[in-house]
C-alpha cells in the first residue's frame, strides 16, 4: 500500500495521487459599503436585469441566483443553466452548493419566460417550495423567486406564491 504522505516538498505536505484535494475558496471583490441592498423585488429585479443578455431573452431560458448576506447585501450572482425555449434544469444541489461556499443567509432566485407570459408555471412553483424546503434545513431563506421578461418581472413573494 502506498503511504499517503509522500514527503515535505516546498513548505507544502504533497499527497498521494490516490486522493482528491476538495478545496472551497470564496473571494468577495465588493467591499462591504459598496454591496447592493435587496430590501425589494425591484431592487432583485435591478440587479438580475444586469446579469441576463437582453439579446437571448427571449431565446431560451436561463436560471439565476442572487446571494445575500443577513443585512440582504449582495454577495453574489450566479448562472445556474441555461435551457431552451420552454425550460431549463434547476439543479437544486448546485444552488445550495453556491449558498453554502458564500455564507449567504438568504437567496433570490431568478429564471425568464422566453414567451413573454410572466405566470409561473406548476413546475416553477414545484421547484420553488422544494428547494424552499430544502434551503430552511439548512438556515437560508429563499426570500423572491422572480419571473422576468423583456417587459417586466413578476415577483413569487409579492404575488403570494412563497411560504
Amino acid at each position: 500500500m502506498k503511504e499517503l504522505i509522500a514527503e515535505k516538498k516546498t513548505g507544502r505536505l504533497e499527497i498521494s495521487s490516490c486522493l482528491s484535494e476538495v478545496e472551497i475558496i470564496y473571494k468577495t471583490k465588493v467591499k462591504s459599503v459598496d454591496r447592493k441592498k435587496i430590501n425589494k423585488s425591484s431592487d432583485a429585479y435591478e440587479v438580475f436585469m444586469n446579469c441576463f443578455d437582453m439579446n437571448v431573452i427571449e431565446h431560451h431560458e436561463e436560471m439565476k441566483l442572487i446571494l445575500l448576506n443577513r443585512a440582504n447585501q449582495v454577495l453574489g450572482w450566479a448562472k445556474i443553466s441555461q435551457g431552451g425555449l420552454i425550460g431549463t434544469v434547476v439543479d437544486r444541489k448546485i444552488v445550495l452548493q453556491l449558498a453554502l461556499t458564500t455564507n449567504a443567509s438568504s437567496i433570490v432566485l431568478c429564471h425568464n419566460h422566453p414567451s413573454g407570459n410572466l405566470k409561473p408555471s406548476e413546475v416553477d412553483i414545484k421547484i420553488t417550495k422544494e428547494l424552499q424546503a430544502a434551503c430552511k434545513l439548512l438556515e437560508i431563506v429563499i426570500i423572491d423567486h422572480l419571473i422576468i421578461t423583456s417587459e417586466g418581472y413578476l415577483s413569487m413573494a409579492d404575488d403570494g406564491y412563497l411560504d
